[in-house]
């Protein structure tokens, strides 16, 4: 599949952009396209949301990362500040799709 997004203005493909190319692609329509990525997202939301992984072969793997509370200091006064835990998603490229962008693909 080739992805032309060369004649756009910007440097972020915008969400119809892209449903665009994938209507285009698969041969479906636009509200069809879009209800498929709406719904692989929103699966990979609830799956990471409930710590589970989400791994799509030759793309990489979503996942929930934890990260530990600590200090940290205000820049301005210098003050010390606790920073409490948190938690965000995660995406780990494949070696195949880091392959790709390194050019050895």
């Amino acid at each position: 599949m080739e992805c032309d997004f060369a004649d756009r203005e910007g440097d972020r493909v915008k969400k119809s952009e892209v449903i665009d190319q994938v209507s285009e692609s698969a041969g479906v329509t636009k509200a069809q396209a879009e209800g498929v990525i709406d719904a692989f997202f929103d699966t990979v939301r609830t799956a990471v949301a409930g710590d589970d992984q989400v791994g799509w072969p030759g793309f990489g793997t979503f996942s929930l990362a934890t990260r530990a509370a600590r200090q940290g200091r205000n820049p301005q006064t210098g003050e010390a500040l606790d920073i409490p835990e948190s938690k965000g998603v995660r995406f780990k490229a494949s070696t195949t799709l880091a392959a790709f962008f390194k050019g050895k693909k």
